[in-house]
């Protein structure tokens, strides 16, 4: 997501109900991993509240807090049916992630077919490099590279990262790659794009080649429904949940 979901737009459920319906399972488990914020307690907060009150399972780990609150992250990251990053710092997200090896259990998780979704810096990290503004001005930043490719987010909201990201591409500096919205999400189902989609009207996405040449890429509007599921479901599924608890 070039920008949006629960922590941009918490009065608009699309993108966030999207994610969602993208798992098989009737009840998904969703993660967030907050890293980028460095485990910001709004961005937590915001995050169960909206899926708190949908037909899903979610929970978030706060790696700066693994001390007090340890956890296998190995074993948990791969029960989930959705890993959702917030949005913050790029270069932060990556150095935590790295330096407890969630780079290499997220690749695990990616190929064994857990949904990887993310905001801003939590989805630039999935591509070969993205445009960061973690040190003020915007400049590229090379990702996991599960993804082939570059990624710029917030083309309308922050376009000073867009002419940073041009003169990479030209210049040789980065791969070819896309630039997205706020509101705005490219799908990949393995490495190749299969679709963009919107939660606002009159959003754009664009795919810039290695020759400066770029294609627009209109995204399809997605319905603003109330709530994630059927609500009989959930609401079953919310008294079988305080039973557990």
């Amino acid at each position: 997501m070039g920008g949006g979901g629960f922590t941009m737009e918490p009065e608009n459920p699309a993108l966030d109900d999207y994610v969602l319906g993208l798992a098989s399972a009737k009840v998904p488990k969703i993660c967030l991993l907050p890293t980028a914020s460095g485990d910001g307690e709004a961005q937590i907060r915001q995050f169960h509240a909206t899926f708190g009150g949908r037909g899903c399972e979610p929970m978030h780990i706060s790696l700066f807090r693994l001390g007090s609150r340890p956890i296998p992250l190995r074993e948990t990251l791969l029960e989930q049916d959705i890993v959702y990053v917030g949005g913050g710092s790029m270069l932060g997200l990556l150095a935590v992630w790295r330096a407890l090896g969630l780079d290499k259990i997220l690749r695990e998780c990616w190929e064994s077919g857990v949904i990887l979704a993310g905001l801003s810096a939590g989805a630039m990290c999935w591509f070969e490099w993205g445009v960061t503004s973690s040190l003020g001005s915007p400049a590229p930043s090379p990702g996991l590279g599960f993804l082939g490719g570059s990624l710029s987010v917030h083309m309308d909201g922050e376009p000073a990262r867009l002419p940073v990201f041009r003169t990479a591409i030209a210049d040789g500096s980065i791969p070819a790659g896309y630039a997205a919205d706020d509101g705005v999400a490219l799908v990949f189902r393995g490495d190749a794009l299969d679709e963009v989609v919107s939660s606002r009207p009159n959003r754009q996405a664009v795919r810039i080649a290695a020759d400066g040449t770029e294609e627009p890429l209109t995204p399809r509007l997605l319905a603003r429904p109330d709530r994630f599921g059927d609500e009989a479901d959930i609401a079953e599924f919310r008294a079988v949940r305080a039973m557990r608890h």
